[in-house]
This record gives structure tokens, C-alpha cells and sequence, in this order.
């Protein structure tokens, strides 16, 4: 009762009277409650110098240690239309294994025979080529005789000429004989002549010389004729080795151009044939592609596109699997307040979702359900989140984690810092301060080094 008013009724009444006044007023109730109160400071501030591990708790999903070991999804490279499915959801595949069959929508891949046709092509193109090659070495060998021709016919063309000209000298000397028989004829006439005015030559012998006269200089025209003839044969010899060689000439080069133009025909084609190979390759591959197939070994998680007749584009996705064989980790993201606080090899606490765990903040060894794990690896550039990400794998010299989890469950990390009393995280707490900044004794001892 509280003496807060001028009528105090503790001097009226007794309350000792009472029962309970004899309790509350006894003296050994004091004792007991002071004694209660100074263990409970001594506990307290024993409490206040305990050590405590500063922690960095965030949230995280279980994955994968390695890209390979996710879940994914399988696309077609190709457009088409489902015609059948080989698995349900839920079934077990291997690698290779036929997932489901897909058929062609476009009209330039409609021909069922579209690869044997298009082998049939290039062999047809590849016989092309080798026509086009016997073509190439038949008007080498009509060139190479061609150019042998025309060395014997300018040879004989040149003989021709050294004849002519031989022939030119021969009738030049018959000419200076005749020319020479000419001139004698006339003395031996004209002598004759004169001792016949004299009466020494009767008119007979004038008239024989005068005949000779005649059939000498007839002789003499007459050879004059054969070596005008012989130095025009020498011409037409000259005309004709320049014909036999512009003649050849044109027929070498019409050769030559033929060839080339085979060349070009040849080497056109082989360009068809690597074109239509490759088309033939593309093709098979095509064909290949029409039956989608299980990249590794896994489960069927969800067939995205489903039925029969359903049409979809290129790089669509088809159905999604999930690696049998896989290492687990914990996908967790921090603030970028707390990254310089992180290293690989740390240690961390993970309680998953779906186990139960007695978590003691500050104490990991007393906690109940957690596992251990460590950082094997911290994003260098900011999430979409605005934080961190950070992949955590199981800690081999800690329990191993549960068998039953599911990639995609949900986690809570803790990663743990530096141990510091308990007062410490209190006024730290209290005043709002990130943890200290804290790295392990050997990451320090390598840097002294």
C-alpha cells in the first residue's frame, strides 16, 4: 500500500495482523529476493563476457556445384510439329535416349527421299566434273599438237623459202648466161654483118647469126621471166610462213580458250558439288535432328510443350530435365556491406527448409539441424537483387548434408565471423556497426609473406 496521502492507514491498522503482511514484511524475504537479484547480475554480467561468433545470416536455394549438374531445359534447333512423345514426367532417361519425335513444317525439307536426292545430285555433278576434266586435258593434248604442227609447218614453210631463194640465185645466173650468149650473138651479128657489106660473109651466115641473135634474146626474155617468177615464189614463201603461223596461232588460241572456258565450266561445278555436299551434310543432320534427345543422363521434370500436332518455333523450349548425378550447394546473396567480410573457404552454418533445427545465434556449436559448409566462390560484379551472390558446397570434415534434398528448396546461411564477447555484439548491435572485418590466421600469415 502506497503512503501517498495525509490519512496513513499503516498507523492504524497492524498489517502484521495479517497473513499476508507477516510474509511480505519478513525480514528473510528481503534476504531471499536480494540474494536472487545479486546472483542474477553476477550471472548476467558473467553472461556479458561469454564469447559469442558474429555471424552473417542470409536466405539461399539449394543448387548445383557445377553448370552441368542443373536443372534445364531442351530446345529444338530446329522449327516443327510434335508427333510423338517416347517419355512421361517423372521418367528416368539416359543419354541418347529418344525423347520425342518431331516432323518438318517447312515445304523445302517435305521430301522424304530429300537426302538421297541430293546424293544422287552430286554424283551426277561430281561426273560433271570429271567430263569437264577429260575436256581440260583432250584440248591440252590438241594444243600440244597443234604447237608441234605448227613448228613442222613453219620449218617446211621455211624451206620453202630457202628453195625459192636458192631458186632466185639459180635463175639469176642463167640470166647473166643468157644475158652474156645475148651479147655475143649480137658482136658475132654484127661482125658477120659488116664482113658481109665487105663480100668477105655471103648473106646466108648474116642471116643464121641473125637467128641466133633472135633465139639468144628470146632465151634471155625468157629467163628474165623464170627470175621474176622465182623472187615472186619468194614472196608467196614469205606470205605463207606468215599465214602458217597466224593460221596456227588462231587455232592454238581458239584451243586455249576452249580450255579455259572448260576451267571455268569445271571449276563452277566442283563449287556445285561443295555446295550440294554440304547441303547433303546439313541435310542429314536435319534428319538427325527430328528426334530430340536426352543430353545426359536425368529425370524428366516437365514436358513445357505438350500434346500431338502442337507446331513450335527454333530454339524453343520443349521439356525440362534434371541431372541424376549432381553435388549439391547453397546459392545464397549478401549485401554489399558484408562482402569484404567474405573469402573462399569460409566457414558457414545451413539449416534447409523441411528439417528441423534448434538454432542458437552466436553459438553454432550448440546448435541443433545445422551442417557445415564453406565458400567456394563470390560473384565479382553486383546481382539484379543489388547484392552478392555466393555459392556455398558442403563441408567435408562436417556432417554430410541430408540425401533427401531437393535442388530448388529453400536454405538459411550463416556465415561465421570472428568470436568477440558478448557485451561487444551488444553495444555493436546497438550502435547499428557491420561485424569486424575478420580474415583467418593463414590468409594473414601469406600476406606477412
Amino acid at each position: 500500500m502506497l503512503n501517498i496521502s495525509h490519512n496513513q492507514l499503516n498507523k492504524k491498522f497492524d498489517l502484521s495482523t495479517y497473513k499476508s503482511g507477516q510474509i511480505v514484511f519478513h525480514a528473510n524475504y528481503y534476504k531471499f529476493f536480494n540474494r536472487f537479484l545479486l546472483a542474477f547480475a553476477l550471472f548476467g554480467i558473467v553472461l556479458l563476457f561469454m564469447p559469442w561468433t558474429q555471424i552473417i545470416s542470409t536466405k539461399g536455394l539449394v543448387t548445383t556445384l557445377k553448370p552441368d549438374q542443373r536443372p534445364q531445359t531442351i530446345q529444338s534447333p530446329i522449327p516443327g510439329r510434335i508427333e510423338k512423345w517416347f517419355v512421361q514426367e517423372g521418367d528416368f532417361v539416359k543419354k541418347g535416349d529418344t525423347i520425342l519425335e518431331v516432323s518438318e513444317v517447312k515445304s523445302d525439307y517435305f521430301d522424304p527421299n530429300l537426302v538421297e536426292r541430293t546424293g544422287e545430285q552430286i554424283e551426277a555433278k561430281a561426273s560433271s566434273v570429271t567430263s569437264y576434266g577429260e575436256k581440260v586435258k583432250a584440248l591440252e593434248r590438241q594444243i600440244l599438237a597443234l604447237s608441234t604442227e605448227t613448228v613442222l609447218k613453219l620449218q617446211q614453210a621455211e624451206n620453202k623459202l630457202i628453195q625459192s631463194k636458192l631458186k632466185v640465185k639459180s635463175d639469176s645466173i642463167d640470166l647473166e648466161a643468157a644475158q652474156t650468149n645475148f651479147e655475143i650473138a649480137q658482136r658475132q651479128y654484127e661482125r658477120t654483118a659488116s664482113l658481109q657489106q665487105e663480100g668477105l660473109k655471103a648473106v646466108k651466115d648474116v642471116e643464121e647469126k641473125r637467128l641466133k641473135l633472135q633465139e639468144t634474146q628470146a632465151k634471155l626474155i625468157s629467163q628474165e621471166n623464170k627470175l621474176l617468177a622465182s623472187k615472186n615464189e619468194v614472196i608467196n614463201a614469205q606470205v605463207e610462213i606468215s599465214s602458217v603461223s597466224a593460221s596456227y596461232k588462231d587455232k592454238v588460241s581458239k584451243a586455249q580458250s576452249d580450255k579455259f572456258t572448260a576451267q571455268s565450266s569445271q571449276f563452277d561445278t566442283e563449287a556445285q558439288v561443295s555446295k550440294l555436299e554440304n547441303a547433303y551434310s546439313n541435310y542429314k543432320m536435319r534428319n538427325k535432328l527430328r528426334y530430340i534427345t536426352a543430353p545426359q543422363n536425368g529425370f524428366i521434370n516437365k514436358a513445357i510443350r505438350g500434346g500431338i500436332g502442337e507446331t513450335f518455333k527454333e530454339g524453343e523450349r520443349l521439356v525440362g530435365i534434371m541431372p541424376s548425378q549432381y553435388d549439391l550447394a547453397v546459392e545464397t546473396f549478401v549485401a554489399p556491406i558484408d562482402l569484404p567480410l567474405l573469402y573462399k573457404g569460409a566457414k558457414v552454418r545451413v539449416q534447409f527448409d523441411g528439417w528441423p533445427a534448434i538454432v542458437f545465434s552466436g553459438w553454432p556449436n550448440v546448435s541443433y539441424g545445422t551442417y557445415g559448409a564453406k565458400v567456394v566462390a563470390i560473384e565479382n560484379f553486383i546481382s539484379d537483387n543489388g547484392k552478392y551472390r555466393v555459392l556455398l558446397a558442403p563441408d567435408k570434415s562436417d556432417n554430410p548434408w541430408p540425401t533427401a534434398i531437393r535442388v530448388g528448396s529453400g536454405a538459411y546461411t550463416m556465415t561465421l565471423l570472428e568470436d568477440v564477447p558478448i557485451w561487444f555484439e551488444l553495444w555493436r548491435k546497438i550502435n547499428g556497426f557491420p561485424p569486424n572485418y575478420y580474415q583467418p590466421q593463414s590468409k594473414k600469415t601469406d600476406g606477412k609473406k
